[in-house]
């Protein structure tokens, strides 16, 4: 499987090169999702999800990030898409990030610094998907979930708001927390990482030879969130 946004074509930069740029994306991914919880402003669709499990239940928001992450990994299997060691790394490292940066950031109480925090988690998370994603290891499970649906037939941002708004329904039935930063991330988060993708591709999608991703393949790059 081709990696969400990225070319086909061997990297010009050595495996271990990528494989911490990835690491480094993943964590910084985990982090950015803490941000946004403790915002208190609105949390992606997925999280709205993750958080309302948490709710109804003893697990922390990210031990069920990793669970959910297994669940929809293992729906690749009929699909027959092909995960990369990215794509497990990502199921495990966000999860534990999450909750990590959870136990150490305390509940900010003003609304400015609640602000920033939410701004802070929307723009890292941009980041962090450029380095996980521009490492070209493998996709995220829901990144790949969405992929693997559209090659059966269904435009890619169909597939993706009708998954999205599923979990985003059943989040806020469960409990999770829908705001103004829901929305601020949904309309972000495509045209950031469009440009975060490929300044973490070190120079695998720029330069006069270079191909020119293709209009699916641009829309897919939007979608990249883990």
């Amino acid at each position: 499987m081709q990696i969400i946004g990225l070319p086909e074509g061997s990297p010009a930069w050595p495996l271990w090169a990528r494989s911490v740029q990835l690491l480094l994306g993943l964590v910084w991914f985990g982090i950015s999702l803490a941000l946004l919880v403790r915002s208190g402003l609105g949390v992606d669709p997925w999280d709205v999800l993750h958080q309302g499990l948490s709710r109804q239940t003893n697990f922390a928001i990210g031990t069920w990030t990793i669970i959910v992450g297994a669940l929809v990994l293992a729906l690749w299997v009929p699909l027959r898409q092909r995960p990369g060691i990215g794509t497990v790394c990502n199921v495990a490292l966000v999860g534990i990030a999450l909750d990590a940066t959870l136990a150490v950031l305390p509940q900010p109480r003003a609304l400015g610094v609640r602000w920033v925090c939410l701004v802070a988690g929307i723009m890292l998370n941009a980041v962090a998907t450029g380095a996980y994603v521009g490492a070209g290891l493998g996709a995220g499970p829901r990144d790949g979930l969405m992929v693997g649906l559209a090659a059966r037939g269904q435009s890619l941002r169909v597939v993706r708001t009708t998954i999205e708004v599923s979990v985003l329904v059943v989040g806020v039935l469960l409990g999770g927390t829908v705001g103004i930063g829901t929305v601020l991330f949904a309309v972000s988060i495509g045209p950031l990482v469009h440009i975060t993708i490929p300044v973490f591709s070190r120079g695998r999608m720029a330069g006069p030879t270079a191909r020119r991703p293709a209009a699916n393949e641009r829309e897919e790059i939007g979608c990249a969130s883990g």
